[in-house]
Order: structure tokens, then C-alpha cells, then sequence
């Protein structure tokens, strides 16, 4: 009898990804984390957020702001900066337009990390490497 080890020939589901499929900087950070293990892609362009997973993003975040992307158009266009913004507003901006929330968002083991930045991406990486099975 022949005795042989299986490998599958899937990775493990690490977490979440909220992203935009058309942009070329959440691809390649995709890409690079991608060796972690496979992530579910949710494209926020086509699958609009619910006010429950933006509030979910936000208490995960730290706060609203946290995942409101001050450098898209749309903030400036509105004048966001100038702006008190309630729990509501966040939630209607939110929920509206894509645009706005910063990108990409990956949730892992109930942790989050927020935008494209080198030292998020950085903690990302890190983290999923000392988690990595």
C-alpha cells in the first residue's frame, strides 16, 4: 500500500477585502497579500454597502472618519473638510458613493486595516505573516 499526502490545491479564506475592482493600486495590494491566502472580494462599485456594514467598518475603524477617503474628488467637490458631519451624513455618504470610503479595507480576524498607505499595508503584511498557518 502506497501512502500519500494530499495538498490541496486552494488557499485558506484569510478575511474580507473591501475594494474597487478598477483600481490598479488595490489590485496590487491584493496581489501581494494574495500569498497569505485567498480573501473574499467584495467590489464596492458593484455591491453597494448597506448602512450595517458601514457602521461595522466604522466601529471596527475607530470611527467614521476613519474610513472616509479625504483624498477622492467627491470629498473635495463637497467640501467635506469645511463640514460637521453626523453619524447620519457618514452613513448616507457612505452608502451613496464608493468613492468615499478609503480603500482598500481588509478585515481579518476581527481586526481591520484601513487604506493603501505604506505603513497599514505594512502592519497587513506583518500581521498576516504571523498568522499564516
Amino acid at each position: 500500500m502506497i501512502s500519500q499526502t494530499i495538498t490541496p490545491d486552494f488557499k485558506v479564506l484569510r478575511g474580507k477585502v473591501y475594494l474597487l475592482s478598477s483600481c490598479s493600486t488595490c489590485k496590487r495590494i491584493l496581489k501581494q497579500v494574495s500569498e497569505f491566502g485567498e480573501f473574499e472580494v467584495i467590489d464596492v462599485k458593484k455591491s453597494r454597502l448597506s448602512i450595517e456594514q458601514i457602521d461595522n467598518l466604522a466601529d471596527k475603524a475607530g470611527g467614521y472618519s476613519e474610513i472616509l477617503n479625504k483624498q477622492s474628488q467627491k470629498y473635495r467637490s463637497l467640501d467635506l473638510k469645511n463640514k460637521e458631519l453626523s453619524i447620519s451624513d457618514y452613513q448616507n455618504l457612505l452608502t451613496n458613493e464608493y468613492t468615499l470610503l478609503k480603500r482598500p479595507v481588509f478585515i481579518i480576524d476581527n481586526k481591520i486595516f484601513v487604506g493603501n498607505g505604506k505603513t497599514n499595508i505594512k502592519l497587513l503584511t506583518t500581521y498576516l505573516a504571523s498568522t499564516s498557518k
